[in-house]
């Protein structure tokens, strides 16, 4: 008797346990759902960032950091900082523009994106130019 006590007992226990699993599941999956709705409202703030910051101070690729590119960040602010001293041979007055004018282009190309195109293009995506 004392034996069908403890299977009844092992039963229940792991019922309860069944249980306390499936309701962990829940709401994992509940705070999963939460930061995706979270992670796809922040987008938009990101996309008018970059998308300011490319028009305004383009010229710099601050636009490109905002984003994670960090390499294609350094490669405008790197055409930037050489064509500074070579204004002196008047070639520098031609590159220094070559980021300003990327980053206008880009600039209002993220502004006309819509939200959820400039999230799959650039965020998912990680299409670095244009």
């Amino acid at each position: 008797m004392a034996e069908d006590n403890n299977k009844d007992n092992l039963g229940d226990d792991l019922k309860n346990a069944a249980n306390e699993t499936a309701n962990e599941a829940k709401e994992t999956v509940h705070e999963v759902k939460e930061g995706w709705n979270q992670t796809t409202q922040g987008t938009d703030n990101k996309k008018m960032l970059a998308g300011i910051l490319a028009i305004v101070l383009g010229i710099f690729g601050v636009h490109k950091f905002i984003l994670g590119y960090n390499k294609e960040g350094i490669i405008l602010l790197a055409i930037f900082l050489v064509s500074i001293p070579l204004t002196c041979i008047v070639i520098g007055a031609f590159t220094m523009y070559i980021p300003a004018i990327i980053g206008l282009i880009e600039g209002i190309i993220y502004l006309t994106k819509s939200d959820e195109e400039f999230y799959q293009t650039y965020q998912l995506g990680k299409k670095p130019w244009f």
